[in-house]
């Protein structure tokens, strides 16, 4: 499944053109699946991509009680990955301070932020996401549905006030197929104590998408397709 994997990320970093020469990317492992996926995947595609570029894992500890950073750290240590962990109080503020009531949407701005500056400050110059294929169809929807607005997250994106790229190597790879080597990889994630998890307007989406394919088989592919053809932020029909 790992080479399923690999061939996806290939694909996807030759069609936009996500990595260079020199690039040093620091990949946001958060603790899940697909994090932790895509940092093993982005190490194997070193030996075999037509670039040299420097990689490290990056984790945003949030502040919560529950979270296993010695896990996280063993993780790193096992595939031989240099990491650093940044240390935050984004539960506290989000939760004790502001009292969000929901708390999804600062807490994600708040936890790229930190990446983003974490990884400028240890001289990279490209942050790599594991936002996968359901990743975009579901942001797709969840714009229409809650802001009324054709929109979904870029392939690749420069944050000019940050100066650093956004790459997201995974838009090909369905999840499924992530799940599936998820399984044969035998990994462990790690949760990030949030109590707020599986309880978002994200998990909502993907509940109402697992109901649709139940009817239409290809409703996904189709999204996916629309997103290309629609050229939205970036998005283009492979040649």
């Amino acid at each position: 499944m790992l080479q399923r994997v690999l061939s996806r990320l290939r694909k996807a970093v030759t069609d936009y053109d996500m990595i260079r020469d020199g690039d040093r990317i620091a990949v946001g492992v958060s603790g899940g699946k697909d994090s932790q996926l895509l940092l093993i995947a982005m190490n194997v595609a070193k030996r075999f991509l037509p670039v040299k570029f420097d990689l490290m894992g990056i984790t945003i500890d949030l502040g919560f009680e529950k979270f296993d950073t010695q896990s996280i750290a063993s993780f790193y240590e096992s595939i031989g990955v240099d990491y650093h962990i940044e240390k935050t109080n984004i539960a506290q503020i989000v939760f004790d301070v502001r009292k969000e009531e929901n708390p999804c949407s600062l807490c994600s701005n708040m936890k790229r932020g930190a990446i983003y500056n974490t990884a400028r400050r240890l001289g990279f110059n490209k942050v790599a996401f594991a936002h996968h294929m359901d990743d975009v169809i579901e942001t797709f929807l969840m714009a229409q549905i809650y802001e009324g607005r054709i929109h979904t997250f870029s392939p690749v994106t420069f944050l000019d006030r940050k100066q650093i790229t956004l790459i997201r190597p995974f838009i090909y790879a369905e999840e499924k197929l992530i799940r599936a080597a998820v399984r044969d990889l035998d990994l462990k994630p790690v949760k990030s104590g949030c109590p707020n998890d599986g309880l978002s307007k994200r998990q909502f989406i993907k509940d109402l998408l697992t109901d649709l394919t139940r009817e239409n088989r290809h409703i996904k592919s189709n999204l996916f397709g629309a997103i290309q053809r629609a050229g939205i932020n970036g998005w283009k029909v492979p040649i």
